[in-house]
């Protein structure tokens, strides 16, 4: 069967992005984008917070920031997904326009500044319970926020009875209160005060994000800081204010930088958290992922899930039924009966089979 995203692109990539985004949801919405096969080789199966998942492919925050598709997505081969960043208040966030795309350079420049509904609309969406599959939250406090301790708390509060996990944005590069956190004592404040709020019942993991524009001192103070508060996992990386050297787009916008450029910065920070934490908890590694080998390089360094979007906008949903493929492909060369065997094996000798 053609790939209907194929025949699309074109018309969608000769509008403005934010367009061409809406018309890609109104899609998923009224069901007229196919779904992806559903059936994964055993071997890429996973467990991820206490749950088998049967891919290790997640949907990263950021495309269903309003929880408008997410159950969609699930038909689209994502082994989980991802909703948010949502904020406590509607926000509007930056002024349009503000995304750009670098379609010689596969990448995506942003400065959305968490544009969303708000909690309350979010919590409607998600019709009253946990969906099946493993479903995270992207929490965010509002930029003119005066208390954004006191968001986080609020939207944890709000929040828990809908997620598997939830995600602390504590690294976002395009909100006034996106990095506060990267102050080891305030994210040391963060954390205690999100542990105090409760979670219910079947309380959902927490979750922090990092970004990669960082230094190593830093790095390993703020998982230091993680560890200590008993994190429940990391997701490595945000975007990046850095624009590498080669870039063929216009990389003089402002805003994060996402897919092809980000990929190696991030999976190196990925392997450097991987040694810090030394197994303590799960990674989930995004940046940069567009095909299978890069999402095996991401679970080589050290992470157990990975997540992508930016590739989503140059290759559609198909590109997630291709990356299961291939990464079927190469557990079997190199003799991994399961992902989990592959799992922080970068730069160690590859398992031969006999």
């Amino acid at each position: 069967m053609p790939d209907p995203f194929a025949i699309a692109k074109p018309f969608l990539h000769a509008l403005d992005p934010e367009r061409a985004h809406e018309l890609t949801l109104r899609a998923l919405e009224a069901n007229v984008v196919p779904p992806q096969p559903h059936v994964d080789e055993p071997g890429i199966a996973i467990e991820l917070f206490g749950r088998r998942l049967d891919n290790p492919v997640g949907l990263a925050a950021g495309f269903d920031k309003n929880a408008r598709v997410f159950r969609r997505m699930y038909a689209q081969g994502f082994g989980f997904v991802e909703i948010g960043g949502v904020t406590p208040r509607p926000q509007r966030g930056n002024k349009r326009p503000r995304v750009f795309r670098l379609p010689q350079d596969a990448a995506v420049i942003n400065n959305m500044g968490f544009p969303n509904d708000g909690a309350e609309a979010v919590v409607r969406r998600l019709g009253g319970e946990r969906p099946a599959g493993m479903l995270g939250i992207n929490l965010a406090s509002n930029a003119d926020s005066l208390d954004p301790v006191e968001d986080f708390a609020g939207l944890v509060g709000r929040f828990s009875a809908y997620a598997d996990y939830l995600t602390l944005d504590i690294s976002c590069p395009n909100s006034v209160n996106g990095k506060v956190f990267l102050d080891p004592a305030r994210l040391r404040d963060l954390l205690a005060r999100v542990a105090a709020v409760d979670r219910g019942p079947v309380p959902p993991k927490l979750v922090a994000k990092l970004a990669p524009d960082i230094d190593d001192a830093l790095l390993a103070l703020l998982v230091d800081v993680l560890l200590d508060a008993r994190i429940d996992g990391i997701i490595v990386s945000n975007t990046t204010l850095e624009r590498p050297e080669g870039l063929r787009g216009d990389a003089a916008q402002r805003g994060g930088l996402s897919g092809r450029p980000l990929f190696a910065r991030s999976t190196a920070m990925l392997a450097q958290v991987a040694a810090l934490t030394d197994g303590a908890v799960p990674l989930i590694g995004v940046g940069g992922i567009a095909n299978g080998p890069q999402a095996y390089a991401k679970i080589r360094a050290g992470a157990t899930a990975v997540q992508l979007y930016t590739g989503l906008i140059y290759g559609g949903t198909a590109l997630v039924t291709r990356i299961k493929r291939e990464l079927a492909v190469l557990l079997m060369r190199d003799g991994y009966a399961t992902l989990s065997e592959a799992v922080g094996t970068a730069g160690s000798v590859r398992k031969v089979t006999p």
